[in-house]
């Protein structure tokens, strides 16, 4: 039987939302690579435009009339005129890949919970922003009738926090990542691909490259000016390394396989994560990588990788100074990360998705 899948993508503002529209953009790509049976409707916003819908016969655009960028109309739009929208087009199924749902859909949701960041470090958002968080993602959780976890780290989360179960399914690696290995011209530079967020422990990555006494290297910082830009800025300018530390803000996907493939090596010092796509891509391009050692990085990594205390300053300058001075060998992470691969990834997706339509039990 074949379904009618809608798709949720009012979120989406590219460039502006990190590693989940990496997440969407692999994952329906590589749905119309296995999929050619069910009909998917993709419901973008204003920003968006139609390259996020795949080519194939049986995906179609349906373009809605806001925003993103203005969140409270986003949320508005999400909450009413989309379910008229699935309505009229009798879906079967609504996707949500960006944490939210319509809570009064007329068809069931399968909603995808990247994190939950807002329960385990509420500190680290904007006061304003809590309350709508802890409301909408609260309400996805219990009036979805599937919910996605990219790591068994926020399955346990989702588990804890609302008390509901969910299947994981992880992120995929893009192919061509893999091709870097063979082509890559390492340069004295250490990357850390990330987005500019107090979680992301770049205020203790800064303070350890400079401590780390190491002359000729210098410190890539790459992704978006986060919340925590204007912060490490100032560190960085009152630490005197301005000359030696560069901050890209957002990149291409083109310029992010150049910088790993051109790389000493890549450390991510986060304290948190809900999955850790750069670690997969690092491991895959055969970049030499330390990591931090959280649940979703050990969940990724297999023991492939060395890892550290992101706590720990001092061990975050150790493993600075390992990488520069002996990078280690990367054939069995390159490896461990073929596993991860998008078709699986929307494989996997696609029959929580008919178990939320009742096809599959």
């Amino acid at each position: 039987m074949a379904l009618r899948i809608g798709v949720n993508a009012l979120y989406l503002i590219p460039g502006g939302v990190g590693g989940t529209e990496i997440y969407l953009r692999r994952l329906l790509g590589a749905a119309a690579e296995v999929d050619r049976v069910n009909e998917w409707v993709v419901f973008t916003n204003r920003e968006t435009g139609a390259d996020l819908v795949p080519g194939a016969p049986n995906f179609l655009h349906a373009p809605q009339a806001v925003r993103a960028s203005n969140r409270p109309a986003r949320i508005l739009w999400e909450q009413t005129a989309l379910p008229v929208a699935a309505a009229r087009r009798r879906l079967d199924v609504l996707f949500n890949p960006g944490f939210t749902c319509p809570l009064l859909c007329p068809c069931p949701n399968a909603t995808v919970f990247h994190d939950l960041q807002h329960k385990r470090h509420p500190e680290y958002f904007r006061w304003f922003d809590l309350p709508p968080w802890r409301l909408l993602l609260w309400a996805a959780a219990h009036r979805s009738r599937a919910l996605i976890a990219v790591s068994a780290a926020t399955r346990d989360d989702l588990r804890q926090y609302y008390g509901v179960d969910s299947t994981v399914v992880h992120h995929g690696i893009e192919p061509e990542l893999f091709a870097l290995a063979e082509q890559r011209q390492p340069q004295r530079f250490i990357l850390c691909l990330s987005t500019l967020h107090p979680h992301k422990n770049l205020d203790r990555l800064v303070r350890a490259f400079a401590a780390s006494d190491r002359s000729g290297f210098s410190l890539v910082i790459a992704g978006l000016r986060g919340f925590f830009t204007a912060q490490l800025e100032a560190l960085i300018a009152a630490l005197g390394i301005g000359d030696r530390v560069r901050i890209t803000g957002w990149m291409t996907r083109q310029e992010i396989r150049e910088l790993l493939r051109t790389a000493w090596a890549v450390i991510q010092p986060s304290t948190f994560e809900g999955f850790g796509l750069p670690v997969l891509e690092a491991m895959a391009a055969g970049v030499p990588l330390a990591c931090s050692d959280i649940p979703p990085f050990r969940e990724i990594t297999g023991g492939c990788v060395a890892m550290f205390d992101p706590g720990d300053e001092a061990a975050i300058r150790e493993a600075l100074v390992r990488l520069m001075d002996a990078p280690p060998e990367t054939a069995a992470a390159r490896e461990h990360a073929r596993q991860f691969t998008w078709p699986r990834a929307a494989q996997e997706t696609i029959a929580v998705l008919e178990r939320a339509a009742g096809v599959r039990k």
